[in-house]
């Protein structure tokens, strides 16, 4: 496989680490914004209850992990078939 192949998946590698860390950092906004509002209502009914439940700030979370170990995975390929 030539050079610019390995430098390829390097670069996808270090896009899908990239998009994992905004996505870490979305998810930690999602969440704070979450709970601010929830602060500053009187019924806090939501907030002991769980109901509805919303999955959106663990998803994300759950995402930006996956993206960030196949993003890890390929550059350590691409530094591999580099070698």
């Amino acid at each position: 496989m030539p050079n610019i192949d390995s430098y390829v998946i390097m670069g996808m590698g270090g896009f899908f680490a990239l998009l994992g860390l905004v996505t870490v950092l979305w998810a930690r906004r999602e969440e704070r914004s979450y709970e601010d509002t929830l602060l500053h209502q009187r019924d806090l009914r939501e907030f002991l209850t769980h109901w509805p439940e919303r999955i959106g700030p663990g998803a994300l979370k759950a995402g930006a992990l996956i993206l960030v170990c196949v993003g890890l995975t390929l550059i350590v390929v691409g530094a591999i078939l580099l070698l």
